[in-house]
């Protein structure tokens, strides 16, 4: 009984040791994580404001927040992948690519945002979503060319996102981005349709009126 009594004691003092040490990691990067998904959102208004240069400053700040909190996590595995530090990547991988795109850059990878390939692959089909926003307000002042041009980019985001079909444990949900990035795509494509439409009506109406004036 001695004996089982100093390997609880010591099983009892290696546990305690361990959890204080996982719950000290994660109270070090939760706050980050918060922290990096606030600049994160913030950088993606400056994005539709076309505040480029602040924008890229907010993508900047949110990525060393994610590199401290990736940091505290290492050795904690469970921790790391417990959720918040993913939903943290996606917001970042989602603001540094609408960036990217609306600014007409190179659309930045997993690997130089060091972010994980699901987070990644979430927040650019998430980035859809903010490219119809600016592709409507850049549609009413009625630059066609420049909305046929990021509703391509859309479809090939969608293409390559569709043809990703593993289970969702590993893709961090990835089907139902997918799904809503379809849905994006078809709303946008109608819209732009719809506007190009129109747009060659009052064209033809003015050319008739100008002809019986």
């Amino acid at each position: 009984m001695a004996d089982l009594a100093k390997a609880l004691d010591a099983l009892n003092e290696h546990v305690r040791a361990s959890f204080v040490a996982k719950t000290a990691a994660r109270e070090t990067a939760l706050p980050l994580c918060r922290e990096a998904i606030r600049l994160s959102a913030n950088a993606i208004r400056a994005v539709h404001r076309k505040e480029f240069a602040p924008a890229r400053e907010l993508i900047a700040k949110a990525g060393t927040q994610l590199a401290t909190a990736r940091e505290s996590l290492a050795g904690h595995g469970d921790v790391y992948f417990a959720g918040f530090m993913h939903d943290a990547q996606k917001e970042y991988a989602e603001a540094s690519i609408t960036l990217a795109l609306i600014a007409g850059e190179e659309m930045p990878t997993a690997g130089t945002l060091s972010v994980e390939l699901p987070a990644f692959l979430n927040g650019m089909g998430e980035a859809v979503g903010e490219m119809r926003r600016h592709l409507l307000d850049t549609l009413r002042a009625g630059d066609v060319e420049q909305c046929e041009i990021w509703l391509s980019a859309m479809d090939e985001i969608y293409s390559v996102l569709v043809t990703i079909d593993y289970p969702d444990a590993m893709t961090g949900g990835l089907r139902r981005t997918t799904d809503s990035v379809r849905g994006i795509l078809e709303k946008t494509r109608g819209d732009l349709t719809l506007s190009v439409q129109q747009r060659r009506l009052e064209q033809r109406l003015q050319e008739f009126e100008r002809k019986l004036s």
